[in-house]
């Protein structure tokens, strides 16, 4: 894969999102935009344990269905879910039907509720993990699977009861929701 492609609308990107309309949509409109909403935080961290094992783009697609299927990841209406909602997730299968991911998306959910109670918000806490000054990476070559901010946040999370966040779950976190900028030097996405 190369490290830049140009775009039939002759934009350098990312060559991570190819040519698929929906990626090359989600790498200009979304992925390292940075974001501060505790909802979308929510979700993102959500989606990204249901991607564990698979490819980002399956996700993706399924994305609307999630939504439908979690309540638009409201924390509280997930943090309510209980048996019987599992069950119905299990039985969708526009979504991935994963026991493990499916309870703890609920389950993180009530951990992000007790998160927002001691720190005011995701917002706040997962922000505070930020690298400070770091420069785009020139090459794929040159992005790590995981940082020490990476895996410190994901001890912390790990340490307060929230599930698949990994330190490379969590590192791929931080670049959709804009913690780090890791769109490749040369891209067109404005730096942040």
């Amino acid at each position: 894969m190369d490290d830049l492609i140009v775009g039939a609308d002759g934009r350098p990107r990312c060559g991570w999102c190819g040519t698929d309309p929906l990626y090359v949509a989600y790498h200009d409109d979304e992925w390292g935009r940075p974001v501060h909403d505790d909802q979308r935080l929510f979700e993102k961290l959500c989606l990204e344990g249901f991607q564990a094992g698979l490819a980002w783009i399956t996700i993706l697609r399924k994305r609307p269905a999630f939504r439908a299927a979690f309540a638009d990841f409201a924390i509280d209406v997930v943090a309510e879910m209980g048996d019987d909602d599992v069950e119905r997730l299990l039985g969708d299968a526009a979504i991935v039907r994963h026991r493990g991911k499916i309870t703890a998306a609920i389950g993180n959910a009530r951990r992000a509720q007790e998160l927002i109670a001691e720190a005011g918000s995701l917002d706040a806490h997962l922000w505070s993990f930020a690298p400070e000054g770091r420069a785009r990476p020139r090459s794929f070559a040159e992005m790590a699977a995981t940082t020490p901010e990476s895996t410190a946040l994901s001890k912390d999370l790990k340490k307060r009861g929230w599930r698949f966040v990994g330190p490379t779950t969590v590192y791929a976190f931080m670049q959709a929701m804009g913690i780090v900028d890791d769109h490749i030097d040369g891209c067109w996405v404005p730096e942040r």
